[in-house]
């Protein structure tokens, strides 16, 4: 399915529709939370459901062939146990980041761990939530996790594809090691499952934890939360700690996801191995050569 798309097609499709929504935009509002909204509406709905649901009418493939619920429940418990290794691990990194800048940039730290105004504006705030937690997961996950990584796979291989769109995937973000560990883990639960409803719910997951982190409760956890500079040194041990353990777990569930993909491709290969001399056998006695 994935695989007949174009990616640049996508992109163009992306391009036109942030230059037409941006046009729109500036010509009929001047209200910011309106424009912004309006851009991330194009970005992540308007532009994916056109694209996706042009490409699905045209090779006649119902969407329930790559998103569906049989199968998806068994994977809820894991996914939110990959949700909470993600959450512990980012928090890591960003105070090891945090450290290594202090003592060469004390005033980007500074800066950094300013924290961030939050609008009056509530409608803007539910909204954006909302896009945040549940709609961006969705149109990711088609893009990164459907069209990118099968189109990668089909011009590399299986791993080159999961590694190249998880880099890219970790780029747009922040948070760049935790999200390209992320991209790792959803790649190989698509892969996996052939199911993308897998890795939108992992996904999912992840962005309404931290939604909820950062506006109903932003210091939590309290005992690893670097609110300013002092904390970096104040809770160096239980961050380490973190980080640690985090990691150390969330690579050996990969290594582990690593190894059962690996095996099912293999079966899958023998498995076509056996049909194919099967149907060998059976052209071979339906079409006897002729002495």
């Amino acid at each position: 399915m994935f695989e007949e798309m174009r990616t640049r097609e996508l992109f163009n499709w992306m391009f036109c529709g942030m230059v037409l929504a941006a046009f729109v935009l500036v010509q009929f509002s001047s209200n910011i939370f309106l424009m912004d909204v309006g851009m991330q509406l194009m970005f992540y709905v308007v532009v994916p459901v056109s694209y996706f649901g042009s490409q699905f009418r045209k090779q006649k493939v119902p969407v329930t062939n790559v998103v569906f619920l049989k199968g998806a429940s068994r994977w809820i418990l894991p996914a939110i146990s990959l949700v909470m290794l993600s959450m512990f691990f980012s928090i890591g990194i960003l105070w090891l980041q945090l450290r290594m800048l202090a003592p060469i940039a004390p005033q980007m730290v500074d800066y950094l761990l300013k924290p961030a105004s939050l609008p009056d504006n509530t409608a803007y705030l539910i909204t954006v939530s909302l896009i945040v937690a549940v709609i961006g997961p969705i149109a990711e996950e088609f893009m990164f996790r459907g069209l990118l990584l099968k189109r990668l796979i089909v011009k590399t291989s299986m791993w080159e594809g999961v590694w190249l769109s998880s880099l890219l995937f970790g780029m747009l973000h922040m948070d760049f090691f935790g999200a390209f560990l992320f991209g790792v883990t959803a790649s190989i639960l698509y892969l996996l499952t052939d199911n993308l409803l897998i890795p939108i719910l992992l996904h999912v997951f992840h962005n309404s934890l931290v939604v909820g982190l950062m506006y109903v409760s932003p210091g939590w956890p309290q005992w690893l939360t670097v609110a300013e500079s002092a904390d970096i040194y104040a809770k160096a041990v239980p961050n380490a700690i973190a980080l640690l353990v985090s990691g150390t777990l969330l690579l050996a569930v990969i290594l582990r996801l690593a190894q059962i993909l690996n095996q099912k491709k293999e079966d899958e290969k023998y498995q076509a191995a056996l049909k194919k001399e099967a149907e060998a056998i059976e052209n071979e006695t339906n079409n006897p050569e002729t002495p």
